[in-house]
């Protein structure tokens, strides 16, 4: 197996499932990043086990679950289930990690590998040492048992730190009675085989009772307690936190054309398995007609019907779906749609599964130049063909002040770098994203862009009507018939050329191929814009001087602290500055010399006959409604 014979994988946690021949699992492993754990396998020098495993992997699955905790579980229901080869090691109770609790009078919790028929109780096994570590370290937090007086137990003259801080009961100095201990041994026994429930009551009742008998310290340790104990628990929501029963739970998620279904099969209240289908040619279906589907497809396949399916409430006909899984069984089968506790999470959990799913499988599509999101926008905006090349515009602006527009293209779904471009919006002095979208789209299609870049099959127009508006007027200008849509960030609508907005799911490949687009247009106008701002924070009146350059500017600005120094300097003073010379010091002097004449020539101010306005440019700009409104600005001053 390959690097390029990955699927897409996300940044979740979960867990991920290497298989071989048939689809025989061949190693399962769990993962706080999917994505990062299984690359790994394919970077730097490989351990022989990995060499071999990759050589005889077909293919990798994987398993999104809700936390890092929640795929350890995972992980360890699952080798169980498959009994991969490559977690041979798991297989051997000599080698495969324990929890122990020993058989004295005053009993502790010890890690081993191995099980000796002493009366001692064992808990696990457990998919690594650490995994074991980590428990005894959340166990001895809320319980507080021996450790440190050895096995078998050996009393003390003086009990250890851990006593002083209150996480042991120091038995070994003869601090507590075995049935006072026993107490304690009962509540670690609950705690590893999960009956969390019983442990919670047992300290909740305590702590109220110490309160009451105003014993605060004891109070606060008991409530101490019960705060590790649910900090514990929380690691364990999805997966190990419902009642022990058989059930199926399902989720779907539709997007265009595709759909993805996940099942996961729970036993015993572990998870065990799942089954996933990618289903295409779903146009214009419902997820409730893509879940009919996908079930009267699967159900009728397995030999064994859970008493439960929970299923996400899409409208299915659940009298009829119990009916038909109840004959197929031979017993009552309850299809329900959950509406409150742990269920309501395990078909969120399926949800979820699906949602990741359908996006890895579409962006596995798109690696193999399939290109889904562009094959599903022809038939979103009813497109002649399939929008193969397509350019995104947006607008960014400080205040109106140095605005500036972007374009940036897409070719196959696939950003094309090397024809992007950003331009200056030109006699534009104040905010109008009508009247700058109207000029970028006019200057794209009229001047030297139009001869250096190939026109598109679509634009995409980061904003709404308006925008699309003008966009549209200024295509008819240039003479030019190219289909246009909008994308506004409210809830991610498209607005189509004849003004309607078209909401879809977010699944959807055609509209996640759009809102790429628009984030990248929108990513290339505000990095554009910033340096524009940059660049005007460090320009001077000397950059207006033929002649002057950056390392000229520098010098004069280093040898005099203001433009009116510079100003009344002499030729000889300006000349005798290193890098200047007389050629460069006549041209500033000229310049402050037509600048001053220029002054003088201005009109008073208070003159209202006669008097001549200032240049301005005449432009005409219109409104999001198409109606032509003239403006008169006073032309801005723009560095070269």
């Amino acid at each position: 197996m390959k690097r390029r014979d990955l699927p897409v994988l996300p940044t979740d946690p979960g867990c991920y499932l290497y298989r071989g021949d048939g689809g025989r699992v061949l190693y399962v492993g769990k993962a706080k990043n999917l994505k990062n754990r299984v690359l790994s396998y394919f970077s730097g020098a490989q351990e022989p086990k990995t060499a071999i495993l990759l050589k005889y992997a077909d293919s990798l699955d994987f398993i999104v679950t809700a936390s890092e905790a929640d795929a350890l579980l995972l992980e360890n229901n699952l080798i169980k289930e498959h009994k991969p080869q490559f977690n041979v090691q798991l297989k051997d109770d000599k080698t495969y990690p324990f929890i122990r609790l020993t058989n004295e009078e005053y009993p502790m919790l010890m890690f081993t590998r191995r099980r000796v028929n002493d009366g001692s109780t064992y808990f696990g096994p457990y998919p690594s040492a650490g995994t074991v570590r980590k428990v005894l370290d959340v166990v001895h937090s809320v319980v507080p048992l021996r450790q440190n007086s050895g096995f078998p137990f050996k009393p003390r003259r003086k009990p250890c730190l851990r006593f002083h801080m209150e996480k042991c009961l120091a038995p070994c100095v003869g601090n507590v009675t075995p049935d006072a201990y026993a107490v304690h041994v009962r509540h670690a026994k609950a705690f590893l085989e999960g009956r969390v429930d019983e442990v919670v009551a047992d300290l909740t009742e305590n702590m109220h009772a110490a309160a009451k008998r105003e014993e605060f310290e004891l109070a606060k340790t008991y409530r101490d307690r019960l705060q590790a104990i649910e900090r514990m628990t929380g690691y364990q929501s999805d997966v190990d936190n419902v009642s022990r029963e058989d059930l199926d739970f399902l989720g779907v998620a539709v997007g265009g054309s595709y759909a993805n279904v996940q099942l996961i099969r729970m036993r015993r209240g572990r998870v065990v398995g799942r089954d996933k289908r990618f289903l295409h040619h779903a146009e214009n279906a419902s997820e409730l007609e893509v879940l009919e589907r996908y079930m009267a497809d699967y159900y009728p396949r397995v030999t064994h019907v859970p008493p439960l399916v929970l299923v996400p409430d899409v409208g299915l006909d659940r009298d009829l779906w119990q009916q038909v899984l109840g004959d197929q069984a031979g017993r009552n089968v309850e299809v329900r749609v959950p509406q409150r506790g742990d269920k309501v999470d395990l078909v969120e959990m399926a949800r979820r599964n699906a949602e990741v799913g359908l996006e890895t499988d579409v962006a596995l599509l798109e690696r193999r130049g399939e290109a889904p999101g562009v094959k599903e926008l022809k038939s979103l905006l009813e497109l002649a063909e399939p929008p193969y090349r397509i350019e995104g515009y947006d607008i960014s602006n400080l205040m109106g002040t140095h605005t500036v527009a972007s374009i940036v293209t897409f070719e196959g779904g696939r950003s094309k770098r090397s024809e992007y471009r950003k331009m200056r919006i030109r006699d534009l002095d104040k905010p109008d994203d009508f009247f700058s979208m109207h000029q970028a789209i006019y200057r794209r299609f009229t001047g030297s862009l139009a001869d250096s870049m190939d026109p598109p099959d679509l634009l995409l127009i980061d904003g709404g009507k308006g925008q699309v508006s003008a966009a549209r007027r200024a295509l008819a200008e240039a003479g030019m018939t190219i289909p246009v849509v909008g994308l506004a960030k409210r809830e991610e609508t498209i607005i189509t050329e004849r003004g309607d907005e078209v909401i879809v799911p977010i699944t959807h490949p055609g509209l996640k191929l759009l809102v790429n687009i628009r984030d990248e247009a929108h990513r290339t106008a505000v990095g554009y814009n910033r340096q524009r701002r940059g660049k005007a924070m460090t320009t001077s009146v000397l950059d207006d001087v033929p002649g002057i350059g950056p390392k000229r500017r520098d010098a004069i600005l280093a040898h005099f602290s203001s433009v009116d120094q510079i100003r009344g300097a002499s030729l000889d003073d300006l000349a005798s500055i290193p890098g200047v010379g007389p050629t460069a010091a006549r041209a500033i002097k000229d310049f402050f010399a037509d600048d001053d004449d220029a002054a003088d020539a201005a009109p008073d101010s208070d003159a209202t006959d006669g008097a001549r306005p200032p240049r301005s440019r005449s432009t005409m700009t219109q409104d999001p409604a198409g109606a032509e409104r003239p403006t008169s600005e006073a032309a801005p001053l723009e560095s070269a």
